[in-house]
């Protein structure tokens, strides 16, 4: 049985969120075209710059010491934004990313798993169309990166479809990555080092290409629908055991509130870039309270 809900609107004139975070009592999330990392009040009031981040900001997640890894898509970095409030350079990885730098997740011990685009996505729609997702070839595959605590590389895992959203479960054993072109979730174990293994299907799914993600206690995720209005709860296997209906496309989805089952999710009418990047603000920020509280990381 799916159990429905309906998203309200809390914010509106965004222009296009992504990577939400739930830290500290507040929602963090990165605008692409606003070029900054923002936070929020739960109810969606008091909006407030944490840092700009010109490179457009995605992937979002603490370190031990509190300070905050972010994505900068277009020149292929991590950042780091002490407690201090100074902004470095974590890692590059322009040479492992076949276009933009995405979504991250940070674990415990501060290993960060970094996905990227791997094409150009629009240019590909643009020519393709979403059938062209779907028929083999399709679009190139692409690498997921493993970083050390301190920026080094520790692994690249290649062959991957548009690595996304990203967990670790609360054990710290186990990363589940969407991949938004295969349409399906996959699982690898996480050794003691932070490397992976064991690369397995958590979840195929039927014409849901999968952008961010989240996990909960019954270590059911979270899904954000890229071709709907939607976030789907989905256990392992492929069961679809909750909907979240939004106003328009959900791109990103977290769990948090301060019951922490708050399902927040990132809306916008599109993700072209030459549309929502053209300066209208119609991207959003929606919520639904849900059965299950959230879980494991981000």
């Amino acid at each position: 049985m799916t159990i429905e809900h309906t998203a309200e609107i809390l914010r509106e004139g965004l222009a296009f969120g992504e990577a939400p975070r739930w830290h500290d009592g507040r929602l963090y999330y990165s605008d692409f075209y606003r070029h900054g990392v923002y936070s929020m009040a739960p109810d969606g009031t008091d909006e407030q710059l944490v840092v700009e981040v010109p490179g457009q900001p995605s992937g979002l997640g603490w370190m031990p010491d509190g300070s905050l890894l972010i994505v900068s898509m277009t020149d292929h970095q991590v950042l780091r934004l002490g407690t201090d409030g100074e902004l470095t350079v974590h890692a590059d990885i322009t040479e492992h990313c076949g276009y933009w730098a995405n979504d991250l997740v940070v674990a415990a011990d501060g290993t960060a798993y970094v996905g990227n685009f791997g094409f150009d996505l629009d240019a590909f729609l643009a020519e393709h169309g979403v059938e062209g997702v779907l028929t083999p070839p399709g679009p190139p595959t692409t690498n997921l990166v493993v970083l050390s605590p301190t920026g080094d590389l520790l692994q690249v895992v290649d062959d991957m479809a548009f690595p996304n959203g990203s967990v670790i479960t609360p054990d710290g054993t186990t990363l589940i990555v969407g991949e938004t072109m295969r349409m399906r979730l996959t699982a690898f174990d996480i050794a003691s080092d932070g490397t992976l293994s064991g690369r397995r299907t958590f979840a195929q799914l039927e014409l849901v290409p999968v952008d961010g993600i989240c996990l909960d206690a019954d270590g059911q995720v979270w899904v954000a629908n890229a071709l709907a209005s939607e976030a789907l709860r989905v256990a392992e296997g492929g069961e679809i055991t909750g909907r979240v209906a939004t106003s328009q496309t959900c791109f990103a989805c977290m769990l948090g509130g301060d019951e922490g089952t708050t399902l927040y999710a990132m809306t916008a009418p599109s993700s072209d870039h030459t549309i929502v990047g053209a300066g209208d603000r119609l991207a959003r920020i929606e919520a639904a309270v849900v059965g299950t509280e959230g879980a494991g990381r981000p």
